[in-house]
């Protein structure tokens, strides 16, 4: 008889818990699908992508600035490429690999203005060509 009772007595501590915990998410579902919570969410969300929007709006023009000024260096013959410094022979090695000339970007290193009047010695950094 004693069992029973334990047994009785922890079905009913386990199910008012059950019921808790089913209320409380109960609750917690109802509270996140009320109409005003929906539509801060939309309202959120709809921000967030327009911020995006914007910031890809940014990104696409700076490049196309960045682009055009690359474009118009070359054309005033103030900029060059890797593969016009290089001859038909010469192979480019990125990490010990071949590559194409022109799959290379080279970052030449921008003094700031007030450095290169003090310390202008006129040498150019000299360029490693490795051949095949």
């Amino acid at each position: 008889m004693m069992k029973r009772v334990t047994w009785f007595v922890g079905g009913v501590a386990a199910g008012a818990v059950g019921v808790g915990a089913a209320k409380k998410k109960a609750k917690a579902v109802a509270n996140d699908l009320a109409p005003v919570q929906i539509a801060k969410r939309a309202t959120g969300s709809v921000t967030e992508r327009g911020h995006r929007v914007a910031d890809a709006v940014r990104e696409g023009k700076r490049a196309m600035r960045t682009k055009e000024m690359e474009l118009r260096a070359r054309l005033e013959g103030r900029a060059s490429t890797l593969s016009d410094e290089l001859a038909d022979v010469d192979t480019v090695l990125v990490d010990g690999r071949p590559v194409q000339a022109g799959q290379v970007i080279v970052l030449r290193q921008v003094r700031d203005a007030k450095q290169d009047t003090k310390q202008d010695t006129g040498a150019r950094p000299k360029r490693v060509k490795r051949r095949a």
